[in-house]
């Protein structure tokens, strides 16, 4: 082989050898994580803004503040001052507001100088009432002795009082109601509903106490509140 032929061979392998060396790369994998979203160059994500939640305060419980007292399930009269002005002698109170209504509760309530017993009515009228001391507990009607424990027997009488068949929610809780903490009063016993009349009484330990009797509207009542003192 004659030198020059030498050199182009030699020219030859070089050339291809540098047009190996050119061909296509591979592809470079992807490691991106599917469905992340790449941010353009001097783009970058902001956290949306988070207002910071105000601590809670607690309500502050005003001080001061009366317990409803045992047997009591409203705000069955004024403010409790003792002493009030009573005596023993019989109280008494006109109808007043339209048509009477029929008896719905019966409860008794010990408060700060005074027993209270409380007559509530359907309303919207309020009946009249006579409530004094007796010697003795007898039903009207009956004519037969009412169970009433007590040294002191008030007797109280409402007028007009609507019959149950002419009313609805007529009072339906036990005839005889007592509650702890009370001083003087040691029951309230509803007796009959007659004509019209409705009669009860209220058993009063240590003989006759001074007593003062009212009405309130809005449920109605009859209050009966007798001095412990």
């Amino acid at each position: 082989m004659t030198t020059a032929r030498r050199a182009t061979l030699l020219l030859l392998a070089v050339a291809l050898g540098l047009v190996g060396c050119t061909g296509d790369a591979p592809a470079p994998q992807d490691t991106s994580t599917p469905g992340a979203t790449t941010a353009a160059p001097g783009d970058t994500p902001s956290a949306e803004p988070v207002t910071p939640t105000p601590p809670t305060t607690p309500a502050a419980t005003p001080s001061g503040t009366a317990s409803t007292p045992p047997g009591d399930t409203t705000d069955d009269g004024a403010d409790d001052p003792p002493p009030f002005v009573a005596n023993t002698e019989p109280d008494t109170g006109e109808a007043t507001g339209g048509s009477p209504g029929t008896l719905v509760d019966l409860r008794v309530g010990a408060h700060g100088g005074f027993d209270r017993v409380v007559l509530e009515l359907n309303g919207p009228g309020l009946p009249g009432w006579n409530v004094r001391y007796v010697d003795e507990a007898v039903g009207d009607a009956s004519g037969l002795t009412v169970d009433v424990e007590g040294d002191a027997i008030l007797e109280v009488t409402l007028f007009p009082v609507a019959y149950p068949e002419d009313a609805t929610g007529f009072y339906d809780g036990p005839d005889t109601v007592s509650v702890a903490g009370t001083e003087v009063v040691t029951e309230a016993v509803f007796s009959s509903l007659f004509e019209g009349y409705l009669q009860a009484f209220v058993g009063v330990d240590g003989g006759q106490h001074p007593f003062r009797a009212y009405s309130l509207t809005d449920p109605a009542r009859i209050v009966v509140e007798v001095r412990t003192d």
